[in-house]
């Protein structure tokens, strides 16, 4: 009891001491040993990774997990050490809407078929975006999270250390030289000089040892950089193969879409055309939407001035004559790869000339490209006025 007594009253005194140094040197009225430069600038460059690596992670997680409200069930569930419960994506909710959706109106409808296939894309989209977040937090998140909350704790804790170690090394400075005063005011040596000094050596010595276990630790800041400079490198491989796929799962669900469009509204608006009017089918039925209208020519075995294979589907390039009018020009939208000899391979961006001829699947135009002649999908083209 009469230990705890006393090492109470010590540590109290410690306490006081250090802030009546802490308090001067604020006030100017006490010196402060200073750091050298290195150890200032190991200072600086450590508590800038603290405060950068603190933004990056936190914009990181909300890039991550928008909803602010999961993001904290997840920090609870981290802190409690629990495992996270699964979430469903935003993409995979949405594709099972679609798949609902499409059982009510019909999946053998041509609006039910096609929300089955977007909804498909869509939860192929949603795992994506799961293996991402995990892959992501896994090589990036988590290493700047031990970081903050390993070796920046360990490094506060010794500079804590240190600053109480120089606090008291000044406050025995201050009482030796108190004591060397009153030593040569009364002309004679006093005890307290001796105790002074002693104390002060031993001060020395622990400052000394604590600045150099925080050097060390502090210098240690370029070996956290490495490590997250190749955390860093694996999110980018990470972010880069999910943009990849969901780029080619986008494409797949748009060849799906296009190769599938023409029956749908051939089907749905050229049938009730044939049963209301025999003469309304011989109109095409969406190339007066995209491009300038063509007149109108009876359906018989052979159109004037367009080859038998392409009133049939089957075009031969070298058959095919533009019209008078009816050209436009076009921008290429993405690459698209020729599937036969009737059809003209396309690369992003390009510009091309495009015209319709009467018979021929709404969905499809001729395309020009000097020389080259052939089949192009309209769902890769931007019509030009």
């Amino acid at each position: 009891m009469e230990f705890n007594v006393k090492k109470l009253a010590s540590d109290a005194g410690v306490f006081f001491s250090r802030a009546m140094q802490f308090t001067e040197e604020k006030l100017g009225q006490a010196e402060k040993t200073e750091l050298d430069a290195h150890f200032e600038n190991l200072l600086a460059r450590a508590d800038c990774t603290k405060n950068w690596t603190e933004k990056i992670l936190r914009q990181t997680e909300v890039l991550l997990q928008p909803n602010p409200s999961a993001r904290v069930e997840e920090f609870l569930y981290e802190k409690l050490d629990r495992k996270v419960p699964s979430r469903v994506t935003n993409g995979e909710l949405l594709a099972q809407y679609m798949t609902e959706a499409a059982n009510d109106f019909g999946p053998g409808t041509p609006y039910g078929k096609t929300l089955i296939k977007v909804g498909e894309t869509q939860r192929r989209l949603g795992a994506a975006e799961r293996e991402f977040i995990r892959s992501a937090s896994i090589s990036f998140l988590t290493p700047l999270r031990n970081f903050l909350e390993g070796d920046w704790r360990t490094i506060s804790k010794e500079r804590r250390i240190l600053q109480n170690r120089r606090l008291d090394l000044d406050a025995c400075k201050a009482r030796l030289k108190k004591a060397k005063a009153a030593e040569a005011k009364a002309a004679l040596w006093n005890d307290e000089v001796e105790k002074a000094e002693h104390e002060l050596r031993l001060t020395q010595t622990e400052f000394d040892r604590q600045a150099e276990v925080t050097r060390l630790l502090l210098e240690g800041i370029s070996s956290t950089h490495v490590n997250h400079l190749r955390c860093l490198h694996e999110f980018v491989e990470s972010q880069t193969n999910y943009y990849a796929q969901c780029y080619q799962f986008m494409l797949d669900l748009q060849k799906q879409l296009g190769s599938s469009k023409g029956e749908i509204f051939s089907g749905t608006f050229v049938g009730n055309a044939e049963s209301a009017s025999p003469s309304a089918a011989a109109s095409p039925p969406v190339a007066a939407a995209t491009l300038p209208a063509v007149p109108t020519i009876p359906v018989v075995p052979t159109i004037v001035g367009v080859p038998n294979t392409v009133a049939e589907g089957v075009l031969n390039p070298n058959e095919v004559k533009p019209p008078a009018s009816g050209t436009r020009r076009a921008r290429v939208l993405y690459d698209y790869e020729a599937a036969d000899s009737t059809e003209l391979a396309l690369l992003a961006d390009e510009m091309i000339t495009v015209y319709s001829l009467p018979g021929m699947d709404p969905d499809w135009l001729i395309g020009e490209r000097g020389n080259q002649k052939g089949k192009v999908p309209v769902t890769y083209l931007e019509l030009l006025s």
